[in-house]
């Protein structure tokens, strides 16, 4: 599941790609299936075994060019430890909100991306989340969690206030809001509710079979309820 528009984006082959916050490596993967020489770069260690592994297994089941490369590394995003201007994109998906310094790894982002390069950054989205908030603490109240809810408007306005030229924004994922609504109302404690299991097997069908029916509709409601947003940009050309 993706929430970066790699498309729109451009990465292909070739491309120096860091994934900050990787996570689980949805768009570590992605990138080098394109071709893209990628770092996988998070705090967690068993996170990042688990990436490499992926991408390790990618590499030998010839999904990636083998002109491509992939490495996972461990790190703070606050730090990043990479030379000024060192990648051409750079991917920062849903990290923000867990961030207490968030113009400090901003500032990060902007740094080791090379002029001409896209930087691109999802959050989610203000209104699912403001609801999730309101729904249940335990949803963002805990080590690691959730600590701030962007509006669009304000995170646009601190990376833009790094120079960086805005490009574009969307939404995503429609049909997840409602699951961690729903997730909230009856407590994200009990992932076995029958409610929440129904919902999850719905995500699960939509995004292994891909019906014109969900696809549709999310596209639909993506403007109006999409759990994230991403926000796109490009850093200028040296003079």
């Amino acid at each position: 599941m993706l929430t970066v528009d790699f498309d729109r984006l451009g990465v292909g082959a070739g491309s120096t790609v860091i994934d900050v916050g990787c996570g689980a490596g949805r768009h570590s993967f992605e990138a080098f299936r394109r071709g893209a020489n990628v770092v996988a770069f998070d705090q967690s260690a068993s996170d990042l075994n688990d990436v490499d592994a992926i991408l390790q297994a990618m590499a030998e089941q010839g999904e990636a060019p083998a002109s491509a490369k992939a490495e996972a590394v461990k790190g703070d995003a606050l730090d990043l430890p990479f030379d000024d201007g060192s990648f051409d994109f750079v991917i920062a998906s849903e990290i923000l909100e867990h961030v207490p310094a968030d113009e400090r790894a901003i500032d990060e982002l902007v740094r080791v991306l090379k002029p001409g390069g896209r930087l691109v950054v999802t959050v989610p989205r203000w209104l699912p989340e403001k609801v999730c908030w309101m729904l249940s603490d335990e949803y963002h109240a805990n080590e690691g969690g959730h600590i701030r809810i962007y509006r669009a408007d304000e995170l646009h306005a601190k990376i833009a206030a790094r120079g960086m030229e805005f490009d574009h924004r969307h939404h995503a994922h429609a049909l997840h809001a409602p699951f961690w609504w729903l997730k909230c109302a009856v407590g994200v404690d009990k992932p076995n509710h029958p409610a929440v299991t129904a919902y999850h097997k719905l995500l699960v069908w939509d995004m292994m079979s891909r019906p014109w029916l969900t696809r549709n509709a999310e596209a639909v409601l993506n403007p109006l309820i999409g759990k994230s947003v991403a926000l796109y940009f490009r850093k200028p050309a040296a003079v």
